[in-house]
């Protein structure tokens, strides 16, 4: 099936679940969003103490970046 949706994309396109996704673990690795601790960039998406509160965080980020890719084209 992975075939069939790759084979109708033209070379060199990416699904904007692909962008996103990307875009969020740049983000959140330069960033320690959402994470408990200092600061990695001088921002912080807030901080969380378990594991339940942070992957509720990068889930509100990669919604956020598949929002931005979508707004774009």
């Amino acid at each position: 099936m992975a075939d069939e949706i790759t084979a109708q994309l033209p070379l060199g396109s990416r699904r904007n679940e692909d962008i996103a996704l990307d875009m969020m673990k740049f983000i959140a690795m330069a960033t320690g969003y959402g994470k408990t601790g200092s600061p990695g960039a001088g921002f912080q998406g807030g901080t969380v103490s378990k594991p339940e509160d942070y992957a509720t965080h990068l889930l509100d980020l990669y919604g956020r970046c598949l929002n931005a890719v979508e707004k774009r084209k």
